[in-house]
């Protein structure tokens, strides 16, 4: 939201002293996010004038069209040859004879240091330069010089004040809960409250407008007085549509960040920008019929004025007439019935739309507009025909015609009324605020308060305030008009003994054991949609694809909360390939949701609401809980690329299936759990002779390998890209909440390697098992260092390499200690699973 400052001060007094930024940093006081302060012409410097062009010669002969023009400036600023005029060279075609035009004089600087002199181009010394938007930084437009309408001002004025030089403009970020700032009108009222400034209303001033002429005004009708509850129909006839719009109206508009387009469609902009109200003009003479106010029917489309074709849904709010759909309610017109440049009739719609109706439409057809925003957010109620009076008058001024008259439908309304403890501020602020001061910020809002008793206060919201449903919504605006900044920072201080809970711990014990291993991580957004799945070809009765879906998802493609988090990573790890990192490490460790037996995947229609005025009981938590789906904790990982460079140290290393097994033993000895690694299930998107089933105390807690050839080229992924997912939640479950710390022995290590021959299909992981078993208490680590399948071991056999190190706690361990507990290990693995001691 973009303010010239200029235009709010119309309607507060604020103090002379008071720099834009100060004012910025007032507002800032009271809750509104401040983005930037933008001074307009900043850049420029000299001597800006509104010239009248009395002649123009066309020049011939050269690469591009070029005019040679006699401008009259003024005598105070005229050439001395030629007193109040000057000969500029202007290649710019939307100008004529008679126009008045803004003149930079020799000497000016304009914006990127820009100095105009005068010099003689194409056989004539120009002296000057005619200006466009862009030229003095005024906007984008390039297309032409500016022309000031006749009576903007007089010749050699200073063009700085008619082109809003000098002037500053905020620029601001509206949240959802404050678009009651959507408007100069909104914006000047918190002034008015922070300066404690009388403020002019803009809004609920009905202009007086000319008596109706005979004929009919055009009918309205509403069929859901629940969706709209206040529309405003005013005729307008006659109309000019050559009129062109007054500059200091099209100078706001492009201010505030909209782009002139015609009278008819300025003045219902500058209106909504000015009161908050969004309006829209039909051409009447296109209507067939009333305007009537209803919900979609089956099969029915809309073209939009962007010349989009859309389905319509049977939940949209439309506005049509006996053809059918002419526009979505509060978001945007048909094309249609689109003011255009013959229209000479009028239809002005002022109304009040159902903000839920109109935010689920605007987001069902992703389709975000001015008039959205602001009924999505909430709308004074009332202001319809006010606002609609005020921009008929300024069609009526200047586009010209008669007025034939206003039709309009209303459904009651009944005021909404909050009651509020009067020492509710000062509990949930910590600070001390009297009544006097909790009732004084509550009218300064607009609202009636009242005294109901026992220490409550009555208030009835402004109708500009459809937000303020709540006490705590009360409450907000009560320390918000006190400042923000008045309520002190005060740190809870920790309860001693108490800290991170084993499982934070464990989680941070994880994320630096993988960062310290060439990670990064990574955090992705935790949203998933079935083409995320169809890309790793999950099949149908996968149960990851049984989302919990959104009731308002930030995007139509991603619905649901995700099942598992390696669609979000392996497109982090696509992201960066694509953008030539190719060589990519990722982790990331973040909660996935699964759906219990019976749980509906659009979730609880009308949960349990426990009250906010006291902690809910045991008997609500419980209930709320069991509404939730199951929510553990998962890590993954994902490579693609090299693992170890290549240097002059020698040639690197892929990455491998091999590298996202050994992320997962990492994680498991950062957490305190052995990890068995085995052949097993091959869920997709895995390839299914590239990957590990993972396990602990026999359970599977997840996979890793490669990413299946298939699934790789559907999500555009590397080839041989490797990922690992693991149940990070069973992990830290099975470890307890103690560690055991292995002592340190100051002993030497006694080091045994042994070769054992077993059947193709055993896992590596059950022969070590075994050997630990049956090593006893002086085995101080096993790892496997090579694997052999030939000739030499028999045909359906494998050869598995183990180093074993043994140490004592208390002493150097004998030659023959170490022997026996080296011959027990191999016993137990011969009967565990028939290994063999290779010769």
């Amino acid at each position: 939201m973009r303010v010239p400052l200029s235009w709010v001060r119309e309607y507060v007094d604020l103090p002379s002293t008071e720099s834009p930024e100060s004012v910025g940093e007032r507002l800032v006081t009271a809750g509104l996010e401040l983005e930037s302060v933008h001074h307009l012409g900043a850049d420029v410097s000299g001597t800006l004038v509104v010239g009248h062009v009395r002649s123009i010669e066309e020049l011939t002969g050269f690469k591009k069209p070029i005019r040679w023009c006699q401008v009259e400036v003024g005598a105070a600023h005229g050439h001395p040859d030629t007193p109040g005029v000057r000969g500029i060279i202007c290649g710019a075609r939307n100008f004529v004879e008679g126009d008045l035009v803004v003149v930079a004089l020799a000497g000016s600087v304009l914006p990127g240091g820009f100095e105009i002199a005068s010099r003689e181009t194409y056989g004539h010394i120009s002296d000057g330069m005619i200006c466009s938007e862009r030229e003095l930084g005024l906007g984008d437009d390039h297309d032409g010089i500016i022309v000031l309408p006749r009576g903007t001002a007089e010749v050699g004025d200073d063009a700085g004040p008619v082109l809003g030089l000098g002037d500053a403009v905020l620029e601001f970020s509206i949240t959802p809960d404050m678009g009651f700032c959507l408007s100069m009108r909104g914006i000047a009222r918190e002034l008015a409250h922070l300066y404690d400034v009388p403020f002019r209303d803009p809004g609920l001033e009905l202009v007086e407008l000319p008596a109706p002429v005979a004929g009919v005004p055009h009918e309205c009708v509403v069929d859901d007085l629940e969706g709209c509850d206040l529309f405003t129909l005013r005729t307008i006839v006659g109309f000019d549509p050559k009129a062109p719009s007054p500059y200091w109206m099209k100078r706001r508009l492009s201010m505030s960040g909209m782009r002139p387009v015609s009278l008819a469609v300025d003045i219902t902009n500058y209106v909504m920008l000015e009161t908050g109200q969004p309006l829209h003009a039909f051409d009447r003479a296109k209507l067939q019929g009333p305007i009537v106010v209803r919900r979609a029917g089956a099969g029915e489309t809309l073209e939009t004025l962007d010349h989009v074709e859309r389905g319509l849904d049977s939940a949209d709010l439309l506005i049509t007439d006996d053809r059918g759909p002419i526009g979505l309610a509060g978001t945007m017109g048909g094309l249609q019935t689109e003011i255009d440049d013959d229209t000479s009739e009028i239809a002005l719609e002022a109304a009040h739309f159902l903000a839920p109706a109109v935010a689920h439409m605007s987001r069902r057809h992703k389709l975000s507009s001015e008039a959205a925003r602001r009924f999505e957010r909430g709308v004074d109620h009332v202001l319809a025909p006010y606002a609609s009076a005020r921009a008929a008058a300024l069609l009526l001024q200047h586009g010209g015609g008669s007025y034939v008259g206003m039709t309009a439908v209303e459904a009651a309304h009944e005021p909404v009324v909050v009651e509020m403890a009067v020492d509710l501020p000062a509990r949930v602020a910590g600070i001390a605020i009297d009544r006097t001061t909790v009732v004084e910020r509550l009218a300064a809002i607009g609202a009636d308060v009242q005294d109901a008793g026992s220490g409550v206060l009555r208030v009835t919201p402004p109708t500009w305030r459809p937000d303020l449903t709540d006490p705590a919504d009360l409450v907000e605006e009560v320390l918000r008009l006190g400042g923000y900044d008045s309520i002190p920072a005060t740190l809870p201080s920790a309860p001693a003994g108490f800290g991170l809970t084993p499982a934070q711990r464990a989680r941070r014990r994880v994320g630096r054991a993988l960062a310290a291993d060439g990670y990064v991580e990574s955090l992705a957004y935790p949203f998933l949609g079935q083409a995320d799945l169809d890309a790793l070809r999950l099949p149908a009765d996968d149960p990851r694809r049984s989302l919990l879906l959104l009731a308002n998802p930030l995007s139509d493609e991603q619905p649901g909360m995700r099942t598992t988090l390696l669609p979000g990573l392996l497109a982090t790890l696509r992201r960066n390939v694509g953008r030539g990192t190719t060589d990519v490490a990722l982790f990331e460790a973040g909660s996935v949701v699964r759906l219990r037996d019976g749980q509906d995947a659009r979730g609880v229609s009308d949960p349990p609401r426990p009250s906010v005025a006291g902690r809910p009981s045991d008997e609500d938590i419980a209930a709320l809980e069991g509404l939730l789906p199951d929510q553990p904790l998962h890590v993954a990982v994902a490579l693609a690329g090299a693992r170890e460079p290549d240097g002059w140290w020698g040639t690197g290393a892929p990455a491998t299936w091999a590298d996202a097994v050994e992320a997962a033993r990492l994680v498991a000895r950062a957490v305190g759990v052995d990890l068995e690694v085995r052949h097993g299930s091959t869920p997709a998107p895995w390839h299914p002779g590239r990957c590990a089933e993972l396990a602990v105390g026999g359970t599977v807690v997840g996979h890793a390998g490669e990413i299946a050839p298939k699934a790789c080229e559907t999500a555009g992924l590397p080839r041989r890209t490797a990922a690992m997912e693991l149940d990070l939640g069973a992990l830290i479950a099975a470890a307890g909440d103690v560690v055991a710390a292995r002592p340190i022995s100051t002993y030497p290590v006694a080091k045994e390697d042994v070769a054992l021959v077993v059947a193709a299909e055993v896992p590596a992981s059950s022969v070590q098992a075994a050997l630990v078993s049956g090593a006893g208490p002086l085995l101080e680590s096993v790892r496997l260092f090579d694997v052999y399948a030939g000739e030499q071991v028999g045909e359906g056999r494998k050869s598995l390499a183990y180093a074993l190190r043994f140490r004592a706690p208390d002493r150097t361990l004998k030659v023959d200690e170490v022997a026996a507990a080296r011959d027990a290990a191999v016993a137990a693995a011969r009967d565990a699973v028939g290994a063999v001691l290779r010769g």
